[in-house]
């Protein structure tokens, strides 16, 4: 996955594993036992060659087979794209070191940026895009990819516009595969990708690779493959959840089938639980979901030492993402400063002399945050508004990635923390009945296709996936039930859980 380009840097090239590469390839149908001396490939971001390696040492293969030149067609069918000289010179050394009978000529590789480059209708578009986030993108080039790629929108990261220009190179029948973050399937961003997908080509996989690293470095990512095919819609595609990578290039996974969506809402598409429209969401049940407060600031308003510096009332303890490990609840003592009153207005510091000694030795620190710019008269109010009775309140506690197996809840004594997600509504044992369900794994299975996940398979916990879970009316499942999910939650069984969460969605 190419990380670098002139219009941002984030980090040094990270190249897909060979054996990737080769499935990828197995995938697309190129296949030395297939005539390939007239196969077009391209490859938009060729780095240092991995993709272009394992090409050229199957058009051999082919050539062996089907009696055909295999330097010709080389030169004659693969054309390779990157911005960087250095890439394609380490490429090319790299030929000349695997293949020394291949003569390859000047054609093969173009030192361009692909987006705007002028590319022929091909058979094959095959490769890793460069990653790079929308704020890292230069404005210049920003707004060229706006005019160019109607699906480079919102705040879109660079392979967006990859995509698009793939897809729109392809020969009908045409192929387009592509191993990159999987975020476009599921942000606001990728919205006009999935609808220029749904409506006018056919979408025949997605292997979802998030429980597996599939880069020759430990990197941080969401990465999946897409093979897309410049043919008419089906009714279905295959979505392909691996869970091991070394019987690569046949990998150990789970093969579903989905309904194509045919707009670019894929909300519902990844659910895989029968019945699951039948459920509610949590909010519908009339919880509330959450995120803690954010200061702006947390050096300054949150510490240990607080209450020997801060009027007492003017504290309250809080929780943050630290204080939840290794599934236990263990407070770390820090308490936050609140700046708001009970109705919600900026207290007077010269009612509070401690408070305003204490802020006024950090005020040119405060007073720089953008918040405090807005408003120069309120320099020592944190971000958020902070709910004095949210304390009080019992609540879920979801850390936003969560290496935790259970969810913890907090009985009603701490704020939280902007790194926290909450849920509030009811009483304890309701929390303790949603939180079971939320422990199994027919949420886990969920939230595994609505959220992107760390390497090592931890969910991101984040509102905008907690609202679309589908769960079962905690309200109105029978009383037996309800028992049983708080006895189990308590237990900590999350065996017992699945059982009995699987008996009320049956």
């Amino acid at each position: 996955m190419s990380k670098t380009r002139p219009t941002g840097k984030i980090r040094d090239n990270v190249f897909t594993s060979p054996d990737v590469v080769k499935y990828m390839l197995d995938l697309s149908g190129y296949t030395p036992d297939r005539d390939l001396s007239s196969v077009n490939v391209i490859e938009p971001s060729c780095g240092e060659g991995e993709f272009v390696i394992e090409i050229i040492a199957r058009l051999i293969r082919s050539a062996h087979v089907f009696g055909f030149n295999p330097s010709e067609a080389i030169n004659r069918c693969l054309i390779c794209y990157d911005i960087d000289q250095k890439n394609i010179d380490i490429s090319i050394n790299r030929i000349h070191s695997h293949f020394p009978e291949i003569n390859i000529n000047g054609n093969i590789f173009r030192n361009e940026d692909f987006l705007i480059a002028d590319v022929a209708d091909t058979d094959l578009i095959i490769g890793n895009p460069p990653y790079v986030r929308h704020e890292q993108i230069a404005i210049p080039q920003k707004e060229l990819y706006r005019k160019l790629f109607p699906t480079f929108r919102y705040r879109a990261d660079l392979y967006v516009a990859f995509f698009e220009k793939s897809l729109r190179s392809l020969r009908l029948g045409g192929k387009h595969c592509f191993i990159c973050s999987n975020r476009w399937m599921k942000n606001q961003y990728g919205h006009n990708l999935r609808n220029l997908i749904s409506s006018s080509f056919r979408l025949l996989a997605i292997v979802n690779l998030e429980k597996v690293n599939p880069f020759q470095e430990e990197v941080i990512a969401y990465p999946a493959i897409s093979l897309i095919e410049n043919s008419p819609t089906k009714e279905s595609f295959q979505y392909i959840e691996v869970n091991d990578l070394n019987s690569m290039p046949l990998p150990e996974a789970t093969t579903l089938y989905y309904q194509m969506p045919r707009n670019g809402n894929w909300n519902e598409t990844f659910h895989t639980a029968s019945g699951i429209n039948k459920l509610t969401s949590i909010e519908d049940m009339g919880f509330k979901i959450g995120i803690g407060v954010a200061t702006g600031a947390d050096k300054i308003f949150i510490g240990k030492d607080l209450p020997e510096l801060i009027e007492e009332e003017l504290l309250l303890p809080i929780l943050t993402s630290k204080d939840i490990r290794n599934n236990r609840l263990c407070w770390s003592g820090n308490y936050i400063f609140n700046p708001f009153d009970e109705n919600g207005k900026i207290i007077d510091l010269y009612l509070f002399p401690k408070a305003k000694a204490y802020l006024e030795a950090h005020q040119e620190t405060l007073q720089s945050r953008y918040v405090s710019q807005k408003k120069p008269s309120h320099w020592y109010r944190t971000i958020d508004r902070i709910y004095k009775e949210l304390v009080s309140q019992p609540k879920i506690l979801l850390p936003d990635i969560s290496a935790n197996s259970l969810i913890l809840i907090d009985n009603g004594h701490y704020y939280p923390h902007h790194n926290l997600y909450y849920i509030t509504g009811g009483d304890v044992d309701s929390l303790k009945m949603l939180s079971a369900v939320l422990m199994s794994d027919f949420i886990t299975s969920q939230l595994s296709q609505l959220a992107n996940h760390m390497n090592g398979g931890y969910p991101r916990w984040q509102s905008q996936y907690i609202r679309k879970l589908r769960v079962p009316d905690i309200h109105a499942i029978a009383p037996s039930d309800s028992k049983a999910l708080i006895s189990s939650y308590d237990a900590r069984n999350l065996s017992e859980i699945n059982t009995v969460v699987n008996n009320i969605i049956a």
